[in-house]
């Protein structure tokens, strides 16, 4: 055999293996109960996200009180992140997880009788901020107990099938939120009961899971243990300009909150357009979760990470500038297929480069920095585009393309200064190292 055969030859061999792996990890029990009912829930919340908007509107044709949605959620984030941390650290992240469940649960239940029952919305804002609370303990134990389910070589494809659930939940889950109101009479409390469900099934699942996260030693909460995540991210050049470089990246170049204005205005594809440029985002996201499912880790991780987040930007611009379309839908799509390299970067160094006693507070820290520059990410984008121009024709639209286009080149700059001030990042190798 020569060498040529044989190196032919062993990279099929590496690829059939690698395909091979990309769905044996599936075959773990407690992996698959846990990745199914974070589906069901997550389907189930993105049902919920998109009842919230259509009733608040419905009943106040407020859009005043449709910005209170992200600032109820985001304020209880805001407030118990290091509490939320610091349990996670040292309880069971397993019955964390169920209680959270639980209790996600019953504040949808809430809102399906205030909903029924047609009560005030202010209760509504009421039931929103007491799940945002939940939710923050929800994620920081979620994040932090998902490494303990599989070999650390393995990290990078769980924190991959962990990425495409969300993604599906986000195609699937406002598509059936919106038959189910249409065929409600326009009614969203069945949303809400149905959301009730998803949460018993998640927390029913996640009871079936053998494994368990032991706390080595219980800490008592001090302002010093409060602080660990903070300390341990400040510390940890790496940890740190991969969380700053998403944040900003998130805050400068997200453009979802004005695609309703190049709907109308700009591409004049209406609201059935406007559906499509919201379904493109998670499709790219998707398809890019299949494609890292059938490679090898990542080799040169944080290079990677950096080119993910500058293509980012650079596809950010081109639907900015954009008058057709199809293209606009293709930039969209690019944004979500590399933002998903961005996530699983992320996501896997931070778990790996955490100690599992600090795991839960980091994981906090991560999910505070990205959570309030989602939100913020809405606002400035809506801000700068009112900057450029009053709220009528075509000035409207000069301020969105502006907007858009500037938060495109300013996410290339945040990766340039990244690249700059935190060396360590470009170098970094392998995903699983």
């Amino acid at each position: 055999m020569s060498n040529g055969d044989f190196s032919t030859e062993s990279v099929g061999e590496r690829e059939l293996e690698q395909r091979n792996r990309a769905y044996a990890i599936l075959r773990n029990r407690d992996l698959r109960l846990y990745l199914s009912g974070k589906l069901i829930s997550t389907i189930g919340q993105q049902m919920l996200a998109t009842a919230i908007g259509w009733e608040l509107f419905y009943r106040t044709h407020s859009v005043m009180k449709l910005g209170l949605v992200g600032l109820t959620q985001v304020t209880p984030m805001i407030l118990f992140t290091l509490p939320a941390g610091h349990v996670a650290d040292n309880y069971n992240r397993k019955r964390i997880i169920t209680l959270m469940t639980l209790v996600v649960a019953a504040s949808s239940l809430g809102l399906a009788y205030i909903s029924w029952a047609q009560k005030d919305v202010f209760w509504m804002y009421v039931c929103l901020f007491v799940s945002g609370a939940t939710r923050t303990y929800l994620n920081a134990a979620s994040a932090s107990f998902l490494p303990s389910l599989v070999d650390r070589e393995d990290l990078s494809r769980a924190v991959n099938w962990s990425a495409t659930t969300f993604q599906l939940s986000s195609i699937i889950g406002p598509t059936l939120a919106g038959a189910i109101i249409y065929i409600a009479g326009r009614r969203a409390f069945p949303i809400y009961a149905i959301n009730v469900c998803a949460g018993l099934t998640f927390a029913a699942m996640m009871t079936q899971i053998h494994t368990h996260h032991i706390v080595a030693a219980r800490e008592k909460m001090s302002f010093k243990t409060l602080l660990t995540g903070f300390n341990f991210v400040f510390a940890n050049e790496i940890i740190l300009g991969i969380i700053t470089l998403d944040m900003f990246a998130v805050l400068l170049g997200g453009a979802t909150a004005l695609l309703p204005v190049y709907a109308e205005l700009i591409l004049k594809v209406g609201p059935i357009g406007l559906g499509f440029l919201q379904a493109a985002l998670p499709i790219g996201a998707l398809v890019c979760t299949f494609i890292l499912a059938h490679r090898p880790p990542i080799q040169k991780a944080g290079h990677s990470l950096l080119l993910a987040v500058t293509a980012f930007g650079v596809a950010t611009i081109g639907f900015g500038l954009s008058q057709w379309f199809w293209l606009s839908f293709l930039m969209l799509f690019i944004c979500g297929a590399v933002d998903n390299v961005s996530v699983v970067v992320r996501h896997t160094l931070v778990q790996l480069l955490t100690p599992d006693e600090k795991r839960g507070r980091v994981s906090a820290v991560n999910n505070l920095f990205i959570g309030t520059s989602n939100e913020m990410g809405e606002f400035e984008s809506g801000s700068v585009a009112q900057l450029f121009g009053p709220a009528i024709g075509n000035s409207v639209v000069t301020g969105t393309i502006i907007s858009v286009v500037a938060g495109g080149f300013g996410t290339i700059g945040v990766v340039v200064a990244i690249a700059l001030l935190f060396p360590h990042i470009r170098k970094y190798g392998r995903l699983d190292a």
